[in-house]
């Protein structure tokens, strides 16, 4: 389930490069996340529907609050706004090799914050996932290493995409918190309602022109908004906090390592890039990390469930 996550979120960067060519990237962030959004409506109101039939006594500590109405708005704000609006805009000014190397932050920052909120430890297997990782990564971006654009352009993009991955690594940590309560689609759809609040409203203020275009939107534009909307604002998402509810959020966050590999791997198919050796051989260290972390632990974690 974590592969294909980070499956489609590897294609994140060349959707909204190319919606971008057409519109601004409130309006590319906002239109895909009301449609994502109402896709997930028919799978949510059945959970809500149950929540409002549960008798008193239980409605009143499984019921709806205004603190959780609060956590739904700060992940969805300082979560996912700042998660998806960020990077598609960062991406709009820097190279997606830069963004890539960005993105090696999130499992970093994500411990930190796990930490900080959740006091999640940080084990010897973790620790050597990271070290795994960051090596396999370091080969799969050896050429982009070598070529990283660090003109002014570029910083304010890296600057942006950087503001996003620390919102992404917020979204993972502070939902466990809600997850505790509520279920994987309520938490997603709660924090989704609070961004439809949100960036429309803004997109419309901010990129007028945008929404006067839509009746000019080629074909081109339409198929990456729709697969924005479908697959790396619902599907995804739902598969990831699914895992999530089951795995620490640092555990889960490791597996992001894939995306730069599996970016490689799209450029090589789509884009009839070359593949090396190299890269090759950082995959499958990205891999193996991902591999030992979740899966190492959860053994460890069931055998000592076991013992007691």
């Amino acid at each position: 389930m974590l592969i294909a996550c980070n499956l489609i979120w590897a294609s994140q960067f060349v959707l909204v490069k190319l919606v971008q060519q057409e519109v601004g990237p409130i309006f590319a962030t906002a239109l895909p996340m009301l449609f994502a959004t109402l896709l997930l409506v028919p799978f949510v109101w059945p959970l809500i529907k149950a929540r409002l039939r549960e008798p008193a006594s239980r409605a009143a500590s499984h019921g709806l609050t205004r603190g959780d109405v609060m956590g739904f708005a700060i992940i969805g704000v300082l979560g996912q706004v700042a998660a998806q609006l960020l990077v598609t805009w960062g991406v709009r000014y820097t190279q997606a090799s830069n963004a890539a190397l960005i993105s090696l932050a999130l499992p970093v920052a994500t411990a930190v914050i796990a930490f900080v909120l959740l006091r999640e430890r940080m084990s010897v297997v973790r620790w050597i996932g990271f070290a795994l990782a960051m090596a396999g990564v370091v080969l799969c971006s050896l050429n982009d290493i070598r070529n990283v654009d660090t003109g002014a352009g570029s910083l304010k993009g890296n600057v942006l995409v950087l503001g996003g991955i620390l919102g992404s690594a917020f979204y993972n940590v502070y939902s466990k918190k809600l997850l505790a309560k509520f279920d994987a689609l309520e938490v997603l759809f709660g924090s989704y309602v609070f961004v439809c609040l949100f960036l429309p409203p803004l997109a419309l203020v901010l990129e007028p022109a945008s929404f006067a275009a839509i009746g000019s939107l080629s074909v081109k534009a339409w198929v990456g908004l729709g697969l924005l909307g479908m697959f790396q604002y619902f599907l995804s998402m739902v598969i990831f906090l699914t895992v999530l509810a089951r795995l620490d959020a640092t555990q889960a966050a490791l597996s992001n390592y894939l995306i730069p590999f599996f970016g490689v791997v799209l450029a090589w198919l789509i884009l009839g890039e070359r593949l090396t050796s190299a890269m090759l051989a950082g995959g499958a260290l990205v891999l193996g990390s991902t591999l030992l972390v979740t899966l190492v632990e959860h053994r460890a974690s069931e055998n000592k469930g076991a013992r007691t």
